[in-house]
């Protein structure tokens, strides 16, 4: 690991359900790993985060709890997520962080409780000034969307916990709808799947694997297989079955019909001037959903817009909180007001 001297310096964070991003000022991402803590069931007493944590997930004994510290793109566990944030950047900083100004991005459905707790995480891990950006603006302005100008653009970020769509102009968000419906419930919904059909148990890591191996939202011209395993709920024997891509995309239609139907929704809301530019420019997709095969395909069918998967779409919030973070001045409206209590 090579160690960034953040003493005195400035971060910008993806605070996500499935991965946090951290953003060090001039210097760029310099973390990316799975927001997962792993730890002593009785000492509470850390062993791993992040990708080390990941591993452990399913596999720990009863001395060992794995936890996910944020549940549909907001703190659940407010403890784990300011230890977590601490580790983090304690990977890419030998001296304790005393940042003046650490940028977070949020999603923009994000009640003033939860903000107070992203907030006060932040600040217990040694920031003394906290900036929130809602993730689909962070998103547009990762991805390079000019959001100054009057013209409207449409970003949907699909992450771990919530899909964010948005119609943006004039550096503010003019409507919006935070879905809690996302990677996370495409995840569950294999599971679901293959528990009522199959009677097989999977585990999240190996639903995981398979939405991102072979989970697609339209018919693909030569359909994907793959070989799963899990445990037999009637025996309780472990066992092996061959599935497809025709078969996951069952199990994932009903999720992806909501986000589409939340894309909708907000374009219903959309003032006629700004539909009729979202209808030139399209949908900006990011987001780790944006990467589910055919995607852009049925959105685009569904509702007859162009859509376009934004380059590295994973990246996309952490790169634009970072962009805030380097010119806070120039992106101060689209701080959340409601940062100072």
């Amino acid at each position: 690991m090579e160690f960034f001297n953040i003493f005195n310096n400035e971060i910008a964070i993806d605070l996500g359900t499935a991965n946090t991003l951290v953003y060090v000022r001039n210097k760029g991402v310099v973390i990316n790993e799975p927001s997962i803590v792993a730890v002593h069931r009785r000492s509470n007493k850390l062993l791993a985060i992040g990708k080390e944590a990941k591993e452990m997930m399913g596999r720990t004994h009863d001395e060992i709890v794995t936890i996910r510290p944020l549940k549909d793109g907001v703190i659940a566990d407010f403890e784990m997520t300011e230890l977590m944030l601490q580790e983090f950047i304690r990977k890419v900083s030998p001296a304790r962080f005393m940042g003046k100004r650490v940028v977070v991005g949020v999603p923009s459905g994000i009640t003033m409780v939860e903000q107070r707790a992203v907030r006060d995480s932040a600040e217990h891990a040694g920031a003394k000034e906290v900036y929130l950006v809602a993730e689909p603006m962070a998103a547009a302005i990762g991805v390079g969307i000019d959001i100054g100008e009057s013209r409207g653009n449409m970003i949907m970020d699909i992450g771990g916990g919530t899909a964010e769509i948005a119609v943006i102009a004039l550096s503010g968000i003019v409507c919006d709808i935070s879905i809690r419906i996302a990677g996370d419930e495409l995840t569950r919904a294999i599971v679901q799947y293959f528990r009522i059909q199959h009677n097989l148990l999977l585990g999240d890591q190996t639903a995981e694997d398979i939405k991102i191996t072979i989970g697609s939202a339209v018919p693909l011209p030569k359909e994907l297989t793959m070989e799963i395993k899990g445990r037999d709920i009637v025996s309780g024997i472990p066992r092996t079955l061959m599935t497809d891509s025709a078969e996951v995309r069952k199990a994932l239609n009903d999720p992806i019909t909501k986000i589409i139907e939340g894309t909708k929704s907000t374009l219903e809301r959309t003032p006629p001037e700004l539909a009729s530019d979202i209808l030139d420019r399209g949908i900006v997709l990011t987001g780790g959903g944006a990467l589910i095969k055919g995607l852009d395909e049925r959105i685009k069918k569904e509702t007859g817009l162009p859509v376009i998967v934004a380059e590295d779409p994973l990246t996309a919030v952490v790169r634009g909180v970072g962009r805030v973070l380097e010119n806070l001045s120039m992106y101060e409206q689209v701080i959340l007001k409601a940062k100072k209590y």
